[in-house]
């Protein structure tokens, strides 16, 4: 497994003094909104290598990262952090911009939500946040290589979480704490149960296809 470092931003540290780690997730699910985080790690706090002792050893993808762990990981986080904000784009943008472009609308937001301007920005993946204001740099697979990212994932992670345990209790036939919107069983037996709630993607063709099933059951 490949873990992140500290590496890239200790090369940048000589040309950018404030440097932020991007992350989205949320991508993939039927319901709720996709949720960025930025982040901008203390340097003092941090060092290149990676050892159990120290506080960044267990900081990776949060995909990785077990549900148990990522909680404590974000309190970490926060303490050795100059500054952090989180963004996101609601069910209703995702539907009207579509999930590429409302998750770079999330970052766009996570970013202006910084108390402090960043030098540079390092996102995950290909694309640059159209009409940012900040220098950006890519970096494919930055969650799993560059430890900004990385703490970024996990923040987003948490935070949409939380949200979506919030939104089970305001949609309790769905099991939002359990699976937190993603596609599974569980959630599409709920949706043909009960049919599309008020937070749900309407736009995604996997939601469509389950909300077809529930229709072709009514009508048996």
């Amino acid at each position: 497994m490949i873990t992140p470092t500290y590496t890239k931003e200790l090369e940048l540290l000589p040309n950018y003094r404030l440097i932020a780690g991007v992350d989205e997730v949320g991508r993939g699910p039927l319901a709720g909104p996709v949720v960025s985080a930025v982040v901008i790690l203390n340097p003092a706090a941090v060092g290149k290598y990676r050892s159990k002792t120290k506080w960044w050893s267990a900081v990776r993808d949060s995909k990785t990262v077990p549900g148990h762990r990522r909680q404590s990981l974000a309190e970490f986080i926060k303490e050795n952090a100059i500054d952090y904000a989180v963004g996101l784009a609601t069910h209703r943008e995702i539907d009207e911009l579509n999930i590429h472009f409302a998750s770079l609308l999330s970052m766009k937001r996570a970013v202006e939500n910084l108390k402090i301007s960043p030098d540079i920005v390092l996102i995950d993946g290909l694309y640059k946040i159209p009409h940012s204001i900040f220098q950006i740099q890519t970096i494919v697979n930055g969650d799993a290589k560059i430890l900004s990212i990385a703490a970024a994932s996990i923040l987003a992670k948490v935070y949409r979480d939380d949200l979506m345990k919030k939104y089970s209790g305001e949609f309790p036939n769905f099991g939002f704490e359990k699976h937190k919107g993603y596609n599974t069983l569980f959630h599409r037996k709920a949706i043909i149960a009960h049919g599309a709630c008020p937070i749900h993607r309407m736009s995604f063709p996997a939601l469509q296809t389950v909300i077809s099933k529930r229709f072709a059951n009514l009508l048996k």
